[in-house]
């Protein structure tokens, strides 16, 4: 009854992909993909560090995690729940911003001292009753009308992440701090954004770190900025 029950269930799925059961499998999987990045890290220290980070977002998604980055001279702490890993950045968001750090900028990541790492609801996402089905025998379809299927399946770039967040107020940092604030309003070949109708260019490899501006500091900023345009006037 059994056996007839699992092959009704596994009708028009596909066959294991090892002898072995499903854990041992998994279990031989991570130890692989652990050895390799080991190797590719003694022989090319950049592109393991790449790898290590994007694997250790990944473990972490939706969970609170400590980055420490360098821009310019300057170090940087910033904390925060793992939103999205891209293929060169990870975005982590908290209370007040969303933060956009790439991996060339990052010297250490962490989980937070006495935050436990268990997972929860939040951490899985919730397939209906036939997404299996859909994906095995229309995966290209069925992951492109999902942006959540998206994030799963494809590491975006900052460039294309970018793409869907127009419209949002951000500042930008560069080498040395120096920093631009603006509205994306573009994210093709360079990162375009405007204040006040001027549009600024920024190339993406010059971009250190980008966080999302409250409202209140937008007023701010243009209380400010009025100030000195009137002092300057007068």
């Amino acid at each position: 009854m059994i056996n007839e029950r699992n092959q009704r269930r596994g009708e028009g799925l596909t066959s294991p992909t090892t002898i072995t059961t499903t854990e041992e499998t998994r279990l031989l999987m991570e130890y692989m993909d652990r050895a390799n990045i080991l190797h590719i890290s003694q022989h090319n220290k950049k592109r393991g560090k790449l790898l290590t980070l994007r694997k250790f977002f990944k473990s972490k998604r939706n969970q609170q995690v400590e980055v420490y980055f360098t821009i310019g001279t300057e170090s940087h702490y910033k904390e925060g729940k793992v939103s999205t890993v891209g293929r060169d950045f990870v975005m982590i968001t908290n209370l007040k911003e969303r933060v956009w750090i790439p991996y060339s900028v990052i010297e250490s990541a962490n989980i937070v001292y006495g935050i436990p790492t268990y997972s929860n609801t939040h951490q899985h996402y919730l397939y209906d009753n036939n997404l299996r089905t859909k994906l095995l025998r229309n995966f290209g379809d069925t992951v492109a009308k999902r942006d959540n299927l998206k994030q799963q399946f494809f590491e975006e770039t900052l460039q294309t992440n970018l793409n869907t967040w127009k419209d949002t107020w951000v500042h930008v940092w560069f080498d040395e701090d120096a920093k631009k604030l603006g509205k994306i309003i573009g994210s093709d070949e360079k990162l375009t954004i405007t204040l006040m109708g001027r549009k600024e260019e920024i190339e993406f490899s010059e971009i250190r770190y980008m966080e999302t501006i409250r409202l209140l500091s937008l007023v701010t900023y243009g209380f400010k900025h009025y100030n000195k345009n009137r002092r300057t006037a007068t």
